[in-house]
């Protein structure tokens, strides 16, 4: 399963958008706990903007690229598996 989502999120456009969004977060709790609604949602509209210019950089090639799917080919045999039948084997006493 570590292997299926090798280099996700190491980014420029993952950390840049992580790091502003965490920023945001600390300016909404710190504004929150003054009891500053106006503050608070700053702080929240700073984490959109986050979200928004990490995908702007995803979009500007700075993002992982997209994974193809790999195209199966039936031209190849398919393995056959063979069942075969074992005798009962009798209890020692």
């Amino acid at each position: 399963m570590a292997d299926s989502s090798h280099g996700h999120g190491h980014t420029p456009a993952a950390w840049t958008g992580v790091i502003i969004i965490f920023i945001g977060f600390c300016v909404a709790g710190a504004f929150m706990v003054m009891d500053n609604p106006l503050g608070f949602w700053g702080g929240m509209a700073i984490v959109v903007a986050g979200g928004v210019v990490g995908g702007i950089m995803r979009a500007m090639g700075l993002g992982a690229p997209k994974a193809h799917p790999l195209k199966m080919t039936s031209s190849a045999p398919q393995p056959t598996r063979t069942v075969t039948t074992r005798e009962p084997v009798a209890a020692e006493s």
